[in-house]
């Protein structure tokens, strides 16, 4: 065999390397590691959703990569994010006269928030929240329990920690860019105005209005 086709071969193997390598993608490049790097606690409850099939586990979540590993965030402008933190807040403080009432609203906030933010829109929520999965994976659980909580039968208590864990994935989908220079960083919900809002900073001790204690 010649040079030549010695230098050709060896171009065209590189190449389909090289190819291999880009419709991996970052969330598919170690395996089984690299998914339960990118996803954590989500790795693990999708293994638990498939009875600690870890091999179903992984197609879906390298699914999820492909689907929406590549969505580019949309940014929102400084009056959009105040707007979206004025209704959380006032979102909280309904809750302690109309907790469920609330979570309705949180739920339908956050669907808002993500779909402003580039997700799926609130229509496609099982598409919304795979997509949110990809990217924020360690918050996006608090988006399933308020919108659970929104939609059966909780107590207080429930509806209260969906709530909280909800707030995660709210203040990260609003916070501004780093390139938005932290002049627009949303203020958290409990200290804007110098106070908190119930039942947000309460201990399990407090009981809202409703609970029933």
């Amino acid at each position: 065999m010649s040079t030549v086709w010695i230098i050709v071969l060896t171009a065209v193997v590189v190449i389909l390397l090289a190819a291999v390598f880009l419709v991996a993608g970052p969330g598919r490049r170690g395996g089984g590691r690299g998914l339960k790097k990118r996803f954590g606690p989500e790795y693990d409850r999708v293994v638990a959703h498939h009875d600690g099939d870890t091999k179903a586990a992984e197609r879906e979540l390298d699914e999820r990569v492909k689907r929406h590993g590549s969505l580019e965030l949309r940014p929102l402008t400084p009056e959009t994010r105040t707007r979206y933190v004025d209704r959380w807040a006032a979102i909280q403080e309904q809750f302690v006269d109309s907790p469920q009432h609330a979570v309705v609203e949180a739920d339908r906030l956050l669907a808002r928030l993500a779909a402003d933010r580039g997700f799926p829109a609130d229509q496609q929520y099982d598409e919304q929240v795979s997509a949110l999965s990809v990217h924020h994976a360690d918050k996006v659980q608090g988006y399933r329990r308020v919108h659970r909580a929104a939609n059966t039968d909780s107590s207080t208590e429930q509806m209260r920690e969906a709530m909280l864990e909800a707030r995660e994935l709210f203040e990260t989908l609003v916070s501004a860019k780093p390139a938005d220079s932290g002049r627009h960083r949303p203020q958290r919900a409990d200290d804007r105005h110098g106070r908190t809002h119930a039942p947000w900073s309460l201990g399990r001790g407090h009981h809202p209005k409703g609970s029933g204690a």
